[in-house]
């Protein structure tokens, strides 16, 4: 008898919660939709890679509801060989392996959709990373990238906004499923898996310039004359942090970009 048929779907989520489209033209130079994380829902499942490869109960991930919800097909491979799959590939999705830029979960669903239905994720998620780090911007965001890096090690979901190098990763109260190389699998909170993988900071040497980037060597103190303009409005109470952050960004932006600005 055939196995039954099961919908596969794609979940997209924006990190940002739409800071990268508001920010992005002024502070990269090129329009970014969002900052994506996707998750694959099969078999009533979500299956994702952060701090391993975790699974959750289908709308039930500590990512909320998804910005979209792409069809990618239907899969007739049983549950148990995916498990199998899953268990197979583990030990090349470890919290160890894991790069914000090179290896990430978006790399994690589109290999996973290649084994269930034997198609890719969208292309605009797959080459985000290349958009960002080829905008004449791109090296000022590094560090925003290594600590969006460390956070989703560690299984968790980044704060946003995410301006501050001394971001401290939020609480986290949903629990998931890990896989393990050893081919078990261990229910646990994020804060559970691989508590060393956090720790160790990449060694960064000071960046460098960019050629065509139109602030050179002021890159670190664009980054710091944002974080201060940012909190200095948001003490106001007046704005929402989207629109506080649009404002601080395009404020120091102006400034670096030597146009005259009256603003209080």
């Amino acid at each position: 008898m055939a196995e039954e048929g099961h919908r596969v779907t794609l979940n997209v989520y924006d990190l940002s919660q739409g800071l990268a489209r508001q920010l992005s033209s002024s502070f990269l130079g090129k329009a970014i939709e969002g900052i994506w994380h996707t998750g694959i829902a099969v078999y009533g499942n979500e299956y994702y890679f952060g701090g391993g490869i975790q699974h959750c109960p289908a709308g039930t991930t500590q990512y909320g509801v998804p910005l979209r919800v792409v069809e990618l097909g239907v899969t007739h491979v049983p549950k148990d060989v995916f498990e199998m799959y899953l268990q197979e590939i583990s030990p090349r999705y470890t919290a160890e392996a894991y790069s914000l830029l090179t290896h990430n979960c978006n790399n994690f669903s589109n290999e996973v959709a290649q084994f269930l239905v034997g198609a890719t994720i969208p292309e605009y998620i797959l080459n985000l990373p290349n958009e960002v780090m080829s905008s004449p911007m791109g090296a000022l965001v590094l560090p925003m990238i290594q600590n969006l890096e460390a956070t989703m090690r560690s299984g968790g979901v980044p704060r946003v906004p995410q301006f501050s190098p001394s971001t401290v990763s939020p609480s986290h109260t949903a629990s998931a499923t890990t896989v393990k190389a050893s081919g078990s699998t261990n229910s646990s909170t994020s804060s559970d898996v691989n508590s060393k993988t956090g720790a160790e900071p990449q060694k960064s040497s000071s960046p460098n310039v960019v050629v065509g980037d139109p602030l050179g060597d002021a890159r670190g103190k664009v980054q710091d004359e944002i974080i201060k303009e940012f909190s200095a409005i948001m003490a106001t109470g007046t704005m929402r942090a989207s629109e506080a952050a649009a404002l601080a960004t395009k404020r120091v932006m102006q400034k670096y970009g030597h146009t005259a600005v009256s603003q209080s």
